[in-house]
């Protein structure tokens, strides 16, 4: 009858050792960094997605802005049709032979035409304006997430670090980035 020996290597030894000092030692150190990087990175996550948010909004109200624009262009467009229907009428009323009666009430119906196109075509390029105002307001708030977001990346990265190199000032550096970057996130809520 024989029985079998397993014999370790120094390597399984040295494994078995490293695994089991690990367990029992309970390292804080590195227990605090992990649960702190996951922290930080849920923060990214929503910080990402206000980003993308206000991003969006930018784009839709610069959108937004260009159509007002264009229906503006368009009712100028219209105003400077009617304005040369107008100089036409006016001008038909010198020639001799024609009613002249008939062409100064043309002329007279195309300036008041003429002024509600204006008044249009004027409203809309105010509402243009308030979007492009609004497009900005999103944009600033979207460079403010971004860079919240920015920061919350760099605190991942010392925090990685920390738990490398086991420094405790790279971990303070890593927290006060964090900090940085809730602030940031903070400003770009209260649209500052």
């Amino acid at each position: 009858m024989s029985e079998d020996f397993e014999v370790p290597s120094p390597h399984e030894e040295h494994v078995e050792h490293a695994t089991h000092h690990a367990h029992g030692s309970r390292d804080n150190f590195a227990g605090r960094i992990a649960v702190m990087t996951a922290i930080m990175a849920t923060v990214g996550a929503l910080l990402s997605y206000q980003a993308g948010s206000t991003e969006s909004e930018a784009a839709m109200d610069k959108n937004n802005a260009a159509i007002k624009k264009t229906e503006a262009s368009n009712q100028w467009n219209y105003y400077q049709a009617k304005s040369s229907r107008q100089n036409l009428a006016e001008l038909a009323t010198h020639i001799p032979g024609v009613d002249a009666a008939h062409y100064v009430a043309e002329a007279e119906r195309y300036k008041a035409q003429k002024e509600d196109v204006r008044k249009v075509a004027e409203g809309l390029e105010t509402e243009a304006k308030e979007w492009d105002e609004k497009s900005e307001v999103a944009l600033h708030r979207h460079h403010r997430w971004a860079q919240a977001m920015t920061v919350i990346q760099i605190a991942i990265s010392l925090a990685a670090i920390t738990l490398l190199t086991r420094r405790e000032w790279m971990k303070k550096l890593a927290y006060g980035a964090a900090s940085v970057s809730v602030v940031l996130g903070t400003m770009a809520w209260l649209h500052i």
